[in-house]
């Protein structure tokens, strides 16, 4: 795997951009709000097994989505890693949305199973997203595939 890859410079695309900036608003957005007015609600995303304090979880994960989103924005040099990193932050936090579904806790006026479920496959969306609109996904095939 050719890591360089990884931290090159990319062309990207009007929408491309777009959507970088927008998915980084949007982190920046929500770890924001961890911090202040939507707190209760992030904890009702801690499932009860992990082991650390609810709140100390809510206010770590939104300062990393605050410097995740801040980075999509401000880093287009390094978008491509701030990409994968950004996917993959999506991915470790799903089983906090799983776990609001299996466990009953409401928040975000997600206040049935039935919608809370239904929330499920979007984290997937913002997976691809991250890695559609960083580059991430293309500049990853091209550092598997060098020799």
């Amino acid at each position: 795997m050719d890591l360089a890859e990884l931290t090159k410079p990319t062309a990207t695309s009007l929408p491309r951009t777009l959507g970088r900036i927008a998915l980084g608003l949007a982190l920046a957005g929500a770890g924001i709000s961890h911090l202040t007015v939507a707190r209760e609600e992030f904890r009702a995303q801690v499932p009860s097994w992990f082991p650390v304090d609810e709140d100390v979880t809510v206010l770590a994960s939104g300062v990393v989505e605050i410097v995740i989103g801040g980075s999509l924005v401000a880093l287009s040099r390094w978008k491509v890693a701030v990409g994968l990193i950004a996917a993959a932050f999506f991915v470790v936090i799903f089983p906090g949305n799983v776990a609001q579904w299996l466990e009953h806790q409401d928040g975000f006026g997600l206040d049935t199973d039935a919608k809370r479920l239904a929330r499920l496959p979007f984290q997937a969306v913002l997976v691809a997203l991250a890695l559609w609109s960083t580059g991430a996904w293309s500049a990853t095939r091209r550092a598997l595939h060098r020799d």
